[in-house]
């Protein structure tokens, strides 16, 4: 599963966003948030998650198929069933981010801490029309350039901002 964060300025209000494809066409947007001069949690949920090699948290149970009703999808029985199993990891893992979070900002040394001072130093680069992309399970990101930006908050990403491999042949 790829996944990529970007900025927008929704009329004067700076938000974020990421936005998944699992496999090669099945696209999962993400919710917008609001940022400020911190990480965003849900990069730093990824970067926690991906770095201490947690399975079952969220983005795990998302690249497993999890539909989870926050990200726009309709849930699916399958979907739900994933999210289900693991309710109890699930829960898990927002702790184990708050921990991390608070060791990160206490600047304690230590694997997650590196991780997710390469991911925010990535983020505070990221320009408009830029990407930070990671491929799970990877605590590595990168910063894909000049992109369409992703949608503005609650729109549904246009033909010019999803990944090519998520076109049918013979679309235009």
């Amino acid at each position: 599963m790829q996944v990529a964060f970007a900025t927008f300025d929704d009329g004067g209000r700076s938000g974020c966003r990421w936005d998944a494809v699992r496999g090669t066409r099945t696209h999962v947007p993400g919710t917008p948030m609001a940022v400020g001069q911190d990480i965003p949690h849900d990069l730093a949920q990824y970067v926690i998650e991906a770095a201490t090699g947690y399975r079952n948290g969220f983005w795990d149970l998302v690249a497993r198929g999890a539909t989870f009703t926050s990200t726009g999808r309709r849930p699916t029985k399958p979907g739900r069933a994933v999210i289900a199993r693991h309710r109890k990891d699930l829960a898990r893992s927002e702790r184990l981010a708050g921990l991390h979070l608070a060791l990160w900002r206490a600047r304690r040394s230590g694997s997650v801490t590196t991780a997710l001072d390469a991911a925010f130093a990535l983020w505070q680069t990221l320009r408009t029309g830029e990407r930070l992309v990671f491929d799970w399970p990877s605590p590595e990101g990168r910063i894909e350039g000049r992109a369409a930006p992703l949608a503005a908050a609650g729109a549904t990403p246009g033909p010019a901002s999803r990944p090519p491999h998520r076109r049918r042949r013979g679309a235009a």
